[in-house]
């Protein structure tokens, strides 16, 4: 796999070492055992996957030759490149603008653009309406195009489901700005409906085969179902897509009901006419940190940090992993680390930060789960580890241990 030029400012003297370390040992990546940084009065049990993802590198790369291309145009970031404070505040420091938030809104006027400026379509994509609106301004939306690569392969085979007759169930958040971007290119080809969980695949499904009344449907999924949306007719030949971030395990099962569905409907001969296999479209990085979080569940620890941005959604599944074997703190940096006695972090569900007091067992040696989301730099976690470790008497210098563990 290619390696990308990002600025060096987002580059680890710690964990970056050890990840470096264990690529080594392991490039093909069939050893998802976690790494133990052992610093005597307290551990860190390191996940082996975790950070910056193929996808992520690429956009950073993009945005910041897209500064040094250009000096003294107006660059505009069309909405948060990645979903890290971090990475969005050092570009704005540059000098960048952002014209939408993440769920669409606009923070400035569209008149304000013109043909002179520079405007970056995030690593999530954009909408193909959004696409139309930069052009008819003069600006070509493609020229720095920041959009994952496995986030167009989804739409690659949301075209080729369109092309087959299919309709397209997207397993996603309906206003993550990555499913808006899947759901219209989905719909130029095929009907499409927005759902976000297995619950309500159940849902759906129970209407498939009529044991849910269609004005559920009119009531559930209509506003995020594609113009004209026909369940009758629409539910009857499917195929499944993801947000790239989601839970991938959730997102087969998903498929996979779906797929029970159909064959109890229509019965195995006919099954493959009704739904189309699209295992294809889980993201090769959302499974391998799913999964390594999933081999973090086996350790012993105390608690578990969970770095990253409050608003990404792939974070968020690393949190929702970890919480059921461990107390889990997610928090985007080291400035929520307030003390040995108190942290602030950000509960998901409910959207808000709250501080929990007492979260550092007295116990030595103590034992900590730490790992991060696909956008946040390693630097971040490194930083995390040395606020802990300021919290920790007679501990070991991190950087001789690192040293010693990868001779």
């Amino acid at each position: 796999m290619r390696s990308f030029d990002i600025p060096g400012h987002y580059r680890s003297g710690l964990i970056g070492r050890l990840k470096a370390f264990r690529k080594a040992q392991d490039p093909r990546k069939q050893d998802l055992s976690p790494t133990l940084l052992d610093l005597g009065a307290i551990r860190f049990v390191l996940a082996r996957h975790f950070g910056f993802c193929f996808g992520v590198e690429n956009a950073i790369e993009i945005s910041y030759r897209a500064l040094e291309e250009n000096p003294g145009k107006r660059i505009f970031l069309l909405s948060q490149m990645i979903h890290n404070p971090a990475v969005n505040d050092d570009l704005v420091d540059r000098g960048m603008r952002f014209v939408q938030d993440t769920e669409g809104n606009m923070l400035m006027d569209w008149d304000e653009l013109s043909s002179e400026d520079i405007v970056i379509i995030p690593a999530f994509g954009t909408t193909l309406e959004t696409e139309a609106r930069l052009k008819a301004k003069g600006i070509d939306p493609l020229r720095y195009n920041t959009t994952c690569p496995f986030v167009e392969k989804v739409w690659k085979r949301s075209d080729q489901l369109g092309d087959h007759r299919y309709t397209v169930i997207i397993h996603g958040k309906a206003i993550h700005e990555e499913t808006r971007a899947t759901f219209s290119h989905t719909v130029q080809k095929a009907p499409a409906v927005v759902i976000r969980d297995m619950k309500e695949a159940e849902l759906l499904g129970r209407i498939m085969v009529g044991q849910e009344p269609l004005a559920t449907f009119e009531q559930v999924f209509r506003d995020r179902a594609s113009e004209g949306f026909d369940p009758q007719k629409d539910l009857d030949r499917v195929g499944v897509v993801n947000q790239t971030t989601m839970l991938a395990t959730e997102t087969q099962a998903i498929a996979d009901h779906f797929k029970e569905v159909m064959r109890a409907k229509h019965g195995d001969n006919d099954l493959k006419a009704h739904f189309a296999d699209t295992r294809d479209t889980l993201c090769y990085a959302t499974n391998d940190n799913q999964d390594a979080t999933n081999e973090l569940l086996k350790a012993e620890a105390d608690l578990a940090l969970v770095v990253g941005g409050y608003n990404s959604s792939n974070t968020s599944h690393l949190v929702e992993l970890l919480e059921q074997r461990f107390p889990t703190y997610f928090i985007k940096g080291a400035e929520e680390v307030l003390s040995a006695l108190a942290i602030q972090h950000f509960c998901y569900p409910d959207k808000r930060l709250e501080r929990t007091e007492g979260w550092l067992p007295a116990r030595r040696p103590l034992t900590i789960v730490l790992t991060s989301g696909a956008s946040c730099p390693d630097t971040i976690l490194d930083q995390v580890m040395l606020k802990v470790l300021g919290l920790v008497e007679h501990a070991k210098d991190p950087a001789v241990a690192v040293q010693e563990l990868i001779a």
